[in-house]
């Protein structure tokens, strides 16, 4: 298998001395307030380009500095101008803790140690091989079983932090499912495609770093979602068999990939869903340190009888299904051997805004959604809503995921975490 090798550079020394070779303006003072009573690991904060001052263009690379430590950060373009939109870090802080941050800037990437990561690949043809690629757009009549063959590695993009890896079935079903990581580093990079580049289902055994563990079927997965309009539920996309998509055009595209945050979009155009259209934009965003990803998810064209549902497979799942209140979340937690033929202990939970939360309801056994439970959430034309989708797996560096009660706590404590608000202010 070829792999990834990643090397750090692991003294903020050579940091600061390229800063001050690269650099003559002075820096930006950046004060960064925890106002939880709590800590909060690794928590992720974006700072917008408008709020910072930035005069050399040829200095691109953010250098954020601590006391004597260097706080990994990176650059996101959002909108494919060419131009980046958000300066974005992840940092731990204690308790009400305050950390002023200097923020340089230079010409030289100080080559942080790479902890999030997306792969996509894709064929124009069954006896061509997979090449890897960064964007797609999917018309209604080209899916799986109309081409009479898989397109894409993995049926779709994954994309993984240190802890947990997730892929989304791009072939029209828009399924998520989960890959469970033993080893921190980032996956092969031909997982899903053989020794000729063809793709192949070949993650659904055991290697040193993981596998795919989650049964998703006739279900959205962990993090998929849905439209419950006059009771009906409507299922974004198709099911295996099925030969043409109600979505006239999908467009995917990888916005960014970088050490501490992966970015990926998908715009859905005309989806069809009891006798309407709508136009539905998602963005999924994965930084380290958390056993989950975040979605975001925005629709055109309602018409304010519809009821946005987040859902969670519950196939496999043998216990009851626990709710519970944290912070600005409700968390709907499962524990149980989720996984492929209840081999292994698998805790599954979806984060959802409780300001939004209508209760939930269960998916029926047949029909083009199944095996899940469905958070009901209210929702509004073009206005966004972001959640989160957790996985944690008792093979994974944290092997107390195999108790229920600690996942529970895993995950509430998470979206406390969540919850806790950093005030960012921005001085020369």
């Amino acid at each position: 298998m070829r792999t990834k090798i990643y090397l750090s550079i692991a003294l903020s020394a050579t940091f600061l001395m390229s800063c001050k070779a690269q650099q003559k303006v002075s820096g930006t003072k950046i004060t960064l307030k925890n106002t939880a009573a709590l800590a909060v690991p690794q928590k992720a904060i974006t700072i917008k380009r408008s709020q910072l001052s930035v005069k050399d263009a040829t200095n691109v690379y953010p250098i954020l500095i601590n006391k004597n430590d260097t706080i990994p950060a990176q650059l996101n373009d959002l909108d494919g101008d060419g131009k980046w939109d958000e300066l974005f870090l992840v940092t731990d802080f204690a308790p009400k803790e305050k950390k002023t941050v200097q923020l340089k800037w230079s010409s030289v990437n100080p080559k942080f140690p790479i902890k999030t990561s997306v792969r996509f690949g894709k064929r124009e043809a069954k006896d061509l091989p997979v090449q890897p690629a960064t964007e797609e757009v999917l018309l209604a009549n080209q899916v799986h079983k109309k081409l009479g063959f898989q397109k894409y590695q993995t049926d779709g993009p994954t994309w993984e932090n240190d802890k947990v890896g997730f892929r989304h079935y791009l072939d029209g079903r828009n399924s998520k499912d989960v890959f469970g990581k033993k080893l921190p580093g980032i996956t092969p990079e031909d997982v899903g495609i053989n020794s000729k580049g063809a793709v192949e289902d070949n993650y659904h055994v055991m290697y040193d770093w993981g596998r795919d563990i989650f049964p998703v079927g006739n279900s959205a997965g962990l993090g998929g979602y849905a439209l419950l309009i006059e009771d009906k539920i409507n299922r974004l996309g198709i099911l295996t068999n099925d030969t043409l998509n109600n979505v006239e055009k999908t467009t995917f595209k990888i916005v960014s990939e970088g050490p501490v945050n992966s970015v990926l979009s998908y715009k859905y155009e005309n989806w069809k869903a009891s006798g309407n259209q709508y136009q539905v934009q998602e963005t999924t965003s994965i930084w380290p340190g958390m056993y989950g990803y975040e979605n975001t998810v925005s629709i055109n064209g309602l018409k304010g009888k519809e009821t946005f549902l987040v859902a969670i497979s519950n196939l496999n799942n043998k216990n009851p299904l626990k709710i519970v209140d944290a912070g600005d979340w409700v968390c709907l937690i499962q524990h149980d051997y989720l996984t492929y033929d209840r081999t292994w202990i698998l805790g599954t939970a979806i984060l959802v805004p409780k300001k939004l939360y209508k209760g939930y309801i269960e998916a029926p056994k047949t029909g083009q959604l199944t095996d899940s439970y469905l958070a009901k959430l209210t929702i509004e034309n073009n206005k966004k809503i972001s959640y989160y989708a957790i996985a944690g797996w008792e093979l994974s560096a944290d092997k107390n995921f195999k108790d229920s009660t600690y996942f529970s706590n895993y995950v509430t404590t998470l979206a406390k975490q969540l919850s806790a608000k950093i005030e960012v202010e921005i001085s020369k």
